[in-house]
């Protein structure tokens, strides 16, 4: 069987560097490597991969919120995660948006294809980077859902409630009542505060102030 894969990464000689590792093994044929979230979310339908590889830190719609666009709208294809990130918190926030893998980007490629293949098995795949530093994470009862740490993170760079809501393709009312939820979840008032939670706990690093 042909595994059909889809890369996005803003990147191109990460993309097309794995492109071509991937493309030597004899059963996997890449699809795509795109640039952004925006254009895997708009052309995954038509380009129907198995699986994402899906990098993170991308601009405009970044690897969280087009790994949960994606399950929206191709609820059978699997995102695996291909970040240089070994935070705690980063690991744990795709997983929660629906990620089945997470590997880091100096793993060697015989472990991009092991992933690959775990992942199209219908399990679950952390490196060993990625294992360690999740498993040594420590549950907060203030853990926001997916949707609420994908608004956090697009609110903290500075996005408007309509913008938020444009993007992610839902009314300003459900921004705006997911931004109160966050607020109380965190027992944080002020804008300033939640910018300093995103950037403290991986949602959101190097921004400044901008709810």
């Amino acid at each position: 069987m042909t595994i059909r894969v889809m890369i996005v990464d803003d990147h191109p000689l990460v993309a097309e560097g794995m492109r071509a590792l991937l493309e030597s093994e004899g059963d996997i044929e890449v699809v795509a490597c795109l640039s952004g979230g925006r254009d895997a979310v708009e052309q995954v339908s038509q380009l129907a991969p198995d699986i994402v590889l899906m990098d993170l830190n991308m601009p405009g719609i970044g690897g969280l919120a087009a790994t949960e666009l994606i399950l929206e709208r191709a609820p059978a294809t699997r995102i695996l995660i291909l970040s240089m990130h070994d935070s705690p918190e980063y690991i744990a926030t795709a997983l929660s948006h629906g990620a089945k893998g997470y590997v880091l980007k100096d793993v060697p490629t015989e472990e991009v294809r092991e992933a690959i293949d775990a992942v199209i098995a219908g399990g679950t795949y952390l490196c060993t980077g990625a294992s360690a530093a999740h498993g040594a994470r420590t549950a907060r009862p203030d853990a926001l859902t997916g949707r609420e740490q994908t608004i956090l993170l697009q609110l903290a760079r500075g996005k408007s409630n309509r913008d938020v809501a444009e993007e992610l393709d839902i009314s300003v009312r459900t921004v705006e009542t997911h931004r109160r939820n966050i607020r109380e979840k965190l027992g944080i008032s002020s804008t300033a505060g939640l910018t300093r939670y995103a950037m403290e706990h991986g949602v959101l690093q190097g921004t400044g102030s901008g709810f």
